[in-house]
């Protein structure tokens, strides 16, 4: 007889997660943030059952979202940065909460039925609904630096960009891409592309990362406009939003847009080609099909055979955070 644990495992995820936002919406991290506290002074200042707040703390230890020591608790190192509502530069907070809601709850309807589950007809109608107000589109900008930033980190860190200086960002949402670049490369400037409404909200997240004179903003729609050049273009979680015809398109667009011996850089949770082990990038992939008719994610395979189809050579695929991974092209 065969073990269950593969599917008791997927049970304990989905309570280890409640656990976590349950965390964020009771302020748990900003409080520590502020201080070191026992389990009973965190009861009082959170507003929680005192019978419950030992197990409720030492779960988030276990889950290493708090370090505890001599009987106080802390945030751990990752939580202090991304999870305290009082570093607004860095917060993920609301977004986690945001998108852990609806989505995972209609998911069944939308296997059913096929269609999408705000009526959205393809992906410039979502985008027209999601960019239709300030805060609509605010809270989106802050769910995509949610989704990037792992992968912002460290294409900061494994992207040779000492051989570049300028890079465009295209679908730049609020720029974290272009603002972790920026804040580790000094001699970079940034152009960030995206829709009218967008820019607020850009440079709002530039300007508190100190970035104010580097990364400019540039109002445009990708389809109808040209994108701006740069030595290297960068495309992430912009892709998969878009029908293949729209995919193939855009990277013809990117192409001529860089100079010769410029770079492409896409970044997206990619289908492994196997298509048998990223279960994230294929959940992506159902969300999609959720929120975006036409839109999809893809393999390393695939993209690469867009890529050469466009006339791009040096096409490699690197991992990088978690689930996430790069496509680098050369012009």
């Amino acid at each position: 007889m065969t073990s269950p644990q593969p599917i008791s495992d997927l049970f304990w995820a989905h309570w280890k997660t409640k656990t976590m936002l349950s965390a964020i919406a009771l302020g748990v991290f900003t409080e520590l943030a502020k201080e070191p506290l026992s389990a009973a002074e965190a009861a009082g200042r959170l507003r929680i059952a005192p019978a419950a707040a030992a197990d409720f703390l030492d779960a988030l230890v276990a889950l290493g979202l708090l370090d505890r020591a001599d009987g106080r608790y802390t945030d751990a190192p990752e939580s202090a940065e991304y999870l305290d509502a009082n570093k607004p530069a860095t917060y993920l907070g609301d977004s986690y909460l945001a998108q852990c809601s609806g989505l995972a709850d209609d998911l069944t309807g939308v296997l059913r039925t096929g269609e999408a589950l705000r009526g959205a007809r393809d992906g410039q109608h979502f985008y027209q609904a999601v960019y239709g107000s300030s805060e609509s589109t605010r809270a989106f900008q802050r769910d995509m630096t949610a989704l990037s930033m792992g992968s912002a980190l460290a294409i900061a860190e494994r992207f040779p960009w000492q051989q570049y200086r300028t890079l465009a960002d295209i679908g730049c949402a609020e720029g974290a891409l272009a603002g972790r670049v920026l804040r580790q490369h000094h001699h970079l400037t940034a152009i960030g592309f995206d829709l009218p409404q967008a820019r607020p909200g850009f440079e709002s997240y530039t300007r508190s990362l100190g970035l104010a004179g580097r990364a400019a903003f540039q109002p445009g729609d990708f389809f109808r406009d040209p994108l701006p050049s740069a030595d290297v273009l960068v495309f992430g979680h912009v892709l998969h939003n878009w029908s293949h015809e729209e995919k193939r398109l855009l990277l013809r667009k990117a192409r001529q847009a860089l100079p010769q011996g410029g770079a492409l850089l896409i970044y997206e949770t990619l289908i492994d080609d196997d298509r048998r082990r990223n279960a994230v990038g294929l959940i992506l992939s159902l969300m999609m099909h959720a929120e975006v008719p036409g839109g999809y994610d893809y393999t390393g395979a695939e993209c690469r055979g867009w890529l050469a189809e466009a006339g791009f050579r040096e096409v490699r695929v690197e991992a990088l955070d978690g689930p996430e991974a790069m496509i680098v092209a050369i012009r």
